[in-house]
């Protein structure tokens, strides 16, 4: 099914993309009493794997996404819009039933949005809302992470400074946004969301927050370096946490995968030197060596 709504989304003209998602957006809120909330979320980290890995999700057959976008930014972007629009963007309770029957066990379900991870308000938020939810984290090492980021910004549009100077001007251009965001729970800051690319890779503090809220045993810490590498035995991890039978595409690739040039050799080594710290603190809080300082 999953597989079908892709072809035909290629096909469709964005005008035609946005009229579709307009008709499926009335039609979920007139029924949301009738839909559930996720039992699981991807929380990113951007350009960290996320879309491979729901790609992969969304097609295993004990596994219902989100309707029509991966990505919905609720905890993040959208909250005022309230949980009537968050849950009108899930399967109806009698699909899933059918589902249930047909299988042997009803799907889970689940959405990916890579701003979750390290936006300051999402944990507190997903705590109050999904207070049985299961989460998932992909950590990609922070220095390719980073320069992946940038790249996708300066495709989009979003960046005209070179890396040096964006990587220079980071805390200039993040300076009081954080608190910003905590102040007014309303607003929407495209400095942290977009230009956030050192920052983001300082995982530690951001696992902590999410432990601090929902707590330890309810997230799943991958190696975006580890599911390219071998996918299958890391979907199978996935798979053993959200307690869903084992099952395997017929290939395993990268999708959303970003081509660059390469990366400025100096602010390499400025970047390596940076993240030695946090490295070091996020291996005592996970019990693992991630090997990102070479």
């Amino acid at each position: 099914m999953s597989e079908l709504r892709d072809r035909i989304g290629r096909r469709i003209p964005g005008g035609g993309k946005r009229a579709i998602r307009a008709v499926a957006s009335g039609v979920g809120g007139l029924t949301s009493g009738m839909r559930v909330l996720p039992d699981f979320l991807v929380l990113g980290t951007m350009r960290g794997g996320t879309t491979s890995l729901y790609h992969y999700l969304a097609r295993h057959p004990h596994i219902a996404g989100a309707v029509l976008d991966k990505e919905l930014h609720y905890f993040d972007l959208h909250y005022d819009r309230g949980p009537t629009w968050y849950r009108s963007r899930f399967p109806t309770k009698v699909g899933l039933d059918r589902a249930a029957h047909r299988l042997g066990g009803r799907p889970r379900v689940g959405e990916a949005s890579p701003y979750y991870l390290f936006h300051p308000l999402v944990p507190e938020r997903v705590a109050a809302d999904l207070p049985q939810a299961q989460f998932v984290a992909m950590l990609r090492d922070p220095v390719e992470r980073a320069w992946s980021h940038y790249r996708h910004m300066v495709d989009l549009g979003h960046e005209s400074l070179s890396f040096e100077d964006a990587v220079e001007r980071e805390p200039e251009r993040l300076a009081g946004q954080e608190e910003l965001i905590r102040a007014d729970p309303h607003s929407v800051s495209k400095e942290h969301q977009y230009h956030s690319y050192v920052i983001r890779g300082e995982y530690a503090t951001q696992i902590e927050r999410w432990w601090e809220h929902t707590g330890r045993e309810r997230l799943l810490v991958i190696r975006s370096e580890d599911f390219y590498t071998d996918p299958r035995r890391e979907f199978e991890r996935l798979e053993e946490f959200l307690e869903v039978p084992k099952w395997e595409p017929e290939t395993w690739r990268t999708y959303n995968a970003a081509t660059s040039t390469d990366m400025p050799p100096d602010v390499r080594e400025r970047l390596r030197a940076h993240y030695r710290p946090w490295n070091d603190r996020l291996a005592e809080l996970l019990g693992r060596d991630f090997g990102w300082d070479g």
